[in-house]
C-alpha cells in the first residue's frame, strides 16, 4: 500500500472501501458480507497470542480484530497499523469503548515503521487484496523484516473459488478490487518468496464475493530466507 493523499504524503492510498464517504459503512459491511465475527475469531484461535508478545495488526481498520486480539489476551502487547487516519479515529473509540489499551499508528504496509524482528506475530485481514502486485511483494518483505525468527504471519484474503458459484463471485471482486493474486492462487508463492514458509491454507469461507481463505507461514527460526 502506498500513502495517504489525505495527509499530506506522497504515493497511492485507498481508503478501505475506495471512497472515504462509504467509510462509515465499513463495519457493516465486513459484518455482512465476509462473516466478519466467525473469521475473525477464527484468525484469533489461529495466532493464539501469548502473554508477553508482541502483536501487529496490520491493515488495522476499524479495530475490530485488533481489540479482538486484546481482549483475547490481556497480557499481550497488540499494536494495530493503517495509512489512513479516519478509521484509526474510529478504531481509538472502539477501542476506549472495549476498556483495553492499544498503540495505533499510521503507517503503510510497505515501509513498516518498525524496527527489525520486533514482533512475534503479524496479522493482516482483508487488506492485501488493496494492495497492486509490487506493493504485495514490498509489504511481504516487510513482514518478514519485522518478525522475529520463528515468528508468525496470519493472513484473511481472497483466495481460490472452491466451486462454479465462488468462481463466478471473484469475478466481481476482482472489478472491485486487487484481488487477481488471491483468486489465482499466486499468496502462497509470493509469501514463501517473502521468506515466509512453510505456508499453510488452515480454512475457507464463501461469502457474496468469493472465496476468502485463512493463511499461515512462519519466518525461519534461523531469520534466513
Amino acid at each position: 500500500m502506498a500513502v495517504d493523499f489525505a495527509d499530506g504524503k506522497r504515493g497511492r492510498y485507498l481508503p478501505a472501501l475506495k471512497y472515504r464517504w462509504l467509510t462509515p459503512l465499513y463495519d457493516p459491511v465486513l459484518r455482512w458480507v465476509f462473516r466478519e465475527d466467525v473469521m475473525k475469531a477464527r484468525l484469533v484461535e489461529q495466532i493464539a497470542p501469548l502473554p508477553g508478545q508482541r502483536v501487529l495488526d496490520l491493515g488495522c481498520g476499524t479495530g475490530t480484530l485488533t481489540v479482538l486480539l486484546k481482549r483475547t489476551q490481556p497480557g499481550a502487547t497488540v499494536v494495530g497499523l493503517d495509512g489512513d487516519s479516519k478509521v484509526l479515529e474510529i478504531a481509538r473509540r472502539k477501542a476506549a469503548a472495549a476498556g483495553v489499551e492499544l498503540t495505533w499508528d499510521q503507517g503503510m504496509a510497505d515501509a513498516l515503521p518498525y524496527p527489525d524482528a520486533s514482533f512475534d506475530t503479524v496479522v493482516t485481514s482483508l487488506m492485501l487484496h488493496h494492495l497492486t502486485r509490487q506493493e504485495k511483494i514490498r509489504a511481504l518483505q516487510e513482514v518478514h523484516r519485522v518478525l522475529r525468527p520463528g515468528g508468525s504471519f496470519n493472513v484473511a484474503d481472497f483466495g481460490t473459488p472452491q466451486n462454479a458459484l465462488m468462481r463466478s463471485l471473484a469475478k466481481v471482486s476482482e472489478l472491485l478490487e486487487e484481488t487477481a493474486d488471491g483468486v489465482e492462487g499466486r499468496l502462497p508463492g509470493m509469501f514463501r518468496d517473502a521468506g515466509l514458509n512453510p505456508v499453510k491454507e488452515t480454512e475457507r469461507f464463501m461469502t457474496p464475493l468469493g472465496t476468502i481463505v485463512l493463511f499461515h507461514g512462519r519466518k525461519n527460526a534461523g531469520g534466513v530466507q
